[in-house]
């Protein structure tokens, strides 16, 4: 057995748009023909995000493509999925969405060591579009400064 996580999916664009105040990890219910799916590494969060509705947590307008095999007992791919934390997490988590204004972002999407579905969610508050050219800024003097380290030797 591999003691490692096999990503399936990674949102890209939420370090860029959120600055991310913390992780959390968190399960997600899906039917059985969603999980085949994402085994065979199919599935999309770039443009989703979690959202409370009542006293739980859903991720909103995440795309897993239906399983071929599946036949009439597929799923919907961009249905709404339930996203499992503890009761005390939970309760944290939306006192910071609803009082202070933050975001749920999910990150990356993955199996983890137990071969369990999990989605790796981010606390965020937004950026400005200035503090997105500084990230920018910052992405760019980094990869040139390699370029240069590696050229000089």
């Amino acid at each position: 057995m591999t003691l490692e996580k096999k990503t399936v999916a990674v949102n890209k664009r939420a370090r860029f748009d959120y600055f991310i105040e913390e992780n959390i990890e968190a399960g997600i219910v899906l039917y059985g023909s969603e999980v085949k799916s994402l085994r065979q590494g199919k599935g999309s969060i770039a443009e989703s995000y979690a959202s409370d509705e009542g006293d739980e947590l859903f991720l909103i307008n995440s795309f897993i493509p239906e399983y071929n095999e599946a036949s009439r007992f597929n799923h919907e791919p961009k249905r709404p999925r339930k996203l499992l934390v503890r009761r005390r997490e939970l309760n944290r988590l939306l006192v910071e969405i609803r009082k202070k204004g933050m975001t749920l972002v999910p990150l990356s999407l993955y199996f983890n060591a137990r071969g369990i579905a999990k989605v790796d969610l981010g606390l965020a508050s937004g950026k400005k579009k200035a503090d997105k050219r500084s990230t920018e800024k910052e992405r760019d003097w980094q990869r040139e400064k390699g370029r240069l380290m590696r050229s000089k030797g």
